[in-house]
């Protein structure tokens, strides 16, 4: 027979109140790990390197960042499918999270390799500048962020079709999300900015869940906390 100890099982667990603040954290991460490449990185892929000879604090540090902007988004997608609940359809459920968890292997391997540059530069400056290497790794970083990541439009696609038919968010956000979702899949390569369109939706629909949740406790008389 076993005993169960009092306290470990008929919890139920709440998401964080905090955890609504996720997708703002993740927009502002990113905005950061985009402006700080831009100082530093030329946005030319057939660019020989002379950026590695200079100061390289700037990309180091949106290097750092990255991890963290990972996690928010992680629980950005937790808080999302933690409101549509019940609501929630396994086949749209299987696009949304595997969409979104190729988006960050994207973002984390091209961190990576930027990373790598970097060291390698700093052990053998000439012998990298030089090479074959240094030219595949910046053609690989520009494909990963420029090419696929800007393409991982199915993330915002399948966010927007489920929020028409939950309410999830407001139709009019979802509209838009489509719209921004053809602007990364069709005009990325010829937007220089395009990238930032992605945080920038995030942002929103933050904001939006935030301010949902808050009108919802605000007339129900209870706390946040006791809607989730």
């Amino acid at each position: 027979m076993v005993v169960s100890e009092p306290g470990l099982t008929g919890a139920h667990l709440r998401t964080p109140r905090a955890a609504g603040l996720a997708g703002i954290i993740f927009s502002v991460l990113l905005f950061a790990v985009f402006g700080l490449m831009r100082l530093s990185v030329p946005a030319d892929p057939f660019e020989r390197g002379g950026w590695l000879a200079g100061d390289t604090k700037y990309v180091t540090l949106a290097m750092n960042l990255v991890p963290f902007a990972g996690v928010a988004f992680l629980w950005f997608v937790g808080v999302l499918r933690d409101r549509l609940g019940a609501r929630e359809d396994r086949f749209f459920a299987t696009v949304f999270l595997g969409s979104g968890f190729l988006m960050l292997a994207m973002l984390f391997a091209a961190a990576a390799v930027v990373g790598a540059i970097i060291v390698a530069f700093h052990a053998a400056p000439e012998l990298l500048i030089h090479s074959g290497t240094f030219h595949f790794g910046r053609g690989l970083a520009y494909g990963m962020v420029n090419i696929y990541l800007a393409k991982t439009a199915a993330f915002m696609i399948t966010t927007s079709t489920i929020a028409v038919y939950t309410r999830l968010t407001p139709r009019w956000l979802a509209f838009g999300g489509y719209a921004i979702a053809a602007v990364l899949l069709f005009g990325s390569s010829y937007f220089d900015g395009s990238l930032l369109a992605f945080p920038l939706w995030v942002l929103v629909v933050s904001a939006t869940v935030l301010w949902d949740r808050q009108a919802a406790s605000t007339s129900a008389g209870l706390p946040p906390t006791e809607l989730e």
